[in-house]
């Protein structure tokens, strides 16, 4: 069976962008692949973050998924961080991996240009990226379409490794799984959705926050008033209801928008109905497992020991190809 790898940084709580981009599509993908799914906490230190709630938003980030339906019955899951084989092999990779191509990368040129000082870390990003895939020899990663340039770095990586060392396919090149909905668009209308751009909904929201939120979220830039007819497919909260809402009341959002038989706020008040309702069963799974933090713990204790167990043969026969000192030769 083909295995694949899928990371998550520990934000807290899943938003709609990840569970639509990334996270609805791993629950399927699990009844098909060999999944490994990893809280991705070595990542999330790259940039300033709050040192004091780390933990929680790892253990959230967590109840979300298997709230969403992952199940660690049938793939791995796991916090990069109990996983000690993640970092070294990240260190491993370093003599191969190009120094040009992490300096082109598009998110490290994005965020490096907001920095005064910019770490390491997050040069260096796409190399633990690597580090994630490989140490599983993974070789499908499902991405969204923003994720394929890391991706082929990684797919880099893996040959320059196995030239200089492996002579063969020890590390297999991963291929891209490119998700569905790849790119989700926040309440912005502009950016892609983001927690730390503000403009998420969070998929454990009460019904009550996720009005909150969507009341005034951006629309059809050009209906300034109720009577202006709109453009549907120029419209963030017509995309949202292709996600939501049935055919029907797709079909219903598209024809009253062209013609002005309902408001902005109308459409919205349909979308919050249909995205309460989708959402209840995740919300209410969420509740049960927040209430059992333990069994939470334990799950991900045992994904990060059968993690460990397939990451330690990976990175012993890297580092007897490697030569180091103390390793059986073949």
């Amino acid at each position: 069976m083909d295995r694949i790898f899928s990371g998550i940084q520990p934000t807290g709580d899943l938003h709609i962008g990840n569970w639509l981009g990334a996270v609805r599509n791993w629950v399927k993908l699990q009844t098909q692949f060999d999944s490994i799914i990893c809280i991705v906490d070595l990542h999330a230190i790259t940039l300033p973050y709050d040192v004091s709630a780390l933990v929680a938003r790892t253990r959230d980030m967590a109840i979300g998924l298997l709230a969403a339906g992952i199940d660690p019955e049938r793939a791995i899951l796991f916090v990069q961080s109990q996983v000690p084989e993640h970092a070294e092999l990240n260190w491993l990779l370093t003599s191969v991996a190009p120094l040009g191509e992490l300096e082109r990368m598009t998110q490290f040129k994005d965020k490096a240009e907001k920095l005064e000082s910019i770490p390491a870390g997050l040069l260096c990003y796409p190399v633990l990226q690597a580090a994630d895939i490989l140490l599983y020899r993974a070789n499908k990663v499902p991405v969204g379409e923003d994720q394929v340039q890391h991706l082929e770095l990684s797919r880099e990586i893996a040959r320059r490794w196995n030239a200089a060392y492996g002579h063969d396919d020890f590390f297999p090149e991963p291929q891209p799984l490119l998700t569905p909905a790849s790119r989700i668009k926040g309440l912005d209308g502009k950016a892609k959705m983001s927690k730390s751009l503000g403009n998420t909904i969070g998929i454990l929201e009460s019904p009550e926050e996720i009005w909150e939120k969507l009341r005034p979220a951006a629309t059809d830039p050009a209906r300034v008033t109720r009577k202006d007819p709109g453009t549907p497919e120029l419209c963030n909260i017509y995309a949202l209801h292709q996600y939501f809402s049935t055919p029907e009341t797709v079909q219903e959002v598209a024809q009253k928008c062209r013609t002005a038989g309902w408001g902005c706020l109308d459409c919205k008040r349909r979308l919050a109905d249909a995205m309460i309702d989708t959402l209840a069963p995740i919300r209410s799974r969420a509740a049960e497992l927040k209430a059992r933090p333990a069994e939470v713990d334990a799950i991900l204790t045992r994904g990060a020991a059968r993690a460990r167990t397939l990451a330690a043969q990976t990175l012993a026969e890297v580092k007897r190809r490697m030569g180091f000192y103390g390793v059986a030769t073949a």
